[in-house]
C-alpha cells in the first residue's frame, strides 16, 4: 500500500528505553488484562479489510489477529518507537500484508481510508488537545461505517474504584521518567466520540474496571434535504 510522505519531529511519548520489557512489566501489573481487553475487540476485524493499528507496542496482537484472520487484511503498523517496531518486524502475520511506519500518529498522512482504526492503549500518552488533534486526524482516514476499536484506561468515580485514580498518577509518574510521556491526566475520549456522533457496537470492561474497550462505529452524517 503506497503512503503520502511524512514529516519526523522530535519523539515524545516514547518506550524505546523498556521496549524489550514492556510486555512483562504490563503483565506483572495487570496479569492478563492487557491482553483480555485487546482480544475483546478482535471478532470485530472482518475481512477483506484495511487496517490501521496506531500504537501497537512489541506486536503481539499480529499474531492474536492471525488466530482468527491469517489472510485477508492490509495493515498498516504505526508506533513512535524504533525498538517497537524492530520487536513488530520479528512477529507472525501469516498470510496478511503488513507495512510499518515508525512514526507519530500526529504527523502521519496518507490518502488512504481504512476499515479498521486500532488503538490500543494511544490517547492516555496526550494532552488534553493533542489527544483531541490525533483523534480528529484518524476520523478523517475511517471509511464511512468503519469500525474504531479503542482500548485505555478508565477512571470510574465508585468509591469501591478509588485506588485507580492514585494508579494512573504513578504510572504517569513512571512513563514521563523513562518515556517522555506528555500526558498527566486522562483525555476526554468518550466526549471525542460522542461529539463524532460515533455509536458504542461493544463495551467489555477489565481489571475492575481501570480498563476500558469498545468498539465504535462510525456513519457519515447526510445533509438534510
Amino acid at each position: 500500500m503506497p503512503f503520502d510522505r511524512f514529516f519526523i519531529l522530535a519523539k515524545k511519548n516514547n518506550y524505546d528505553s523498556i521496549a524489550g520489557s514492556y510486555d512483562l512489566i504490563s503483565r506483572l501489573v495487570f496479569q492478563k488484562a492487557i491482553v483480555r481487553s485487546q482480544q475483546s475487540l478482535l471478532p470485530y476485524i472482518t475481512t477483506p479489510a484495511n487496517v490501521l493499528i496506531v500504537g501497537g507496542g512489541t506486536g503481539w496482537i499480529l499474531e492474536e489477529i492471525v488466530k482468527i484472520h491469517p489472510a485477508g487484511l492490509v495493515i498498516t503498523y504505526l508506533d513512535n518507537s524504533t525498538k517497537m517496531i524492530a520487536l513488530a518486524r520479528q512477529r507472525n502475520w501469516k498470510q496478511n500484508e503488513v507495512t510499518f511506519l515508525e512514526i507519530p500518529v500526529e504527523d502521519f498522512r496518507t490518502i488512504h481510508q481504512f476499515d479498521i482504526i486500532f488503538t490500543p492503549f494511544l490517547f492516555d500518552n496526550f494532552s488534553p488537545d493533542n489527544a483531541a488533534l490525533s483523534f480528529n486526524l484518524l476520523k478523517k482516514l475511517l471509511k464511512p461505517g468503519g469500525k474504531w476499536l479503542f482500548v485505555d484506561f478508565n477512571i470510574q468515580t465508585n468509591l469501591n474504584r478509588i485506588w485507580q485514580k492514585p494508579l494512573l498518577q504513578l504510572m504517569y509518574r513512571f512513563f514521563r521518567i523513562i518515556g517522555n510521556v506528555e500526558a498527566k491526566q486522562l483525555p476526554d475520549m468518550e466526549g471525542l466520540f460522542m461529539a463524532a456522533s460515533f455509536k458504542i457496537a461493544f463495551e467489555s470492561r477489565h481489571y475492575g474496571g481501570f480498563i476500558l474497550a469498545r468498539v465504535f462505529e462510525w456513519m457519515e452524517h447526510k445533509p438534510r434535504s
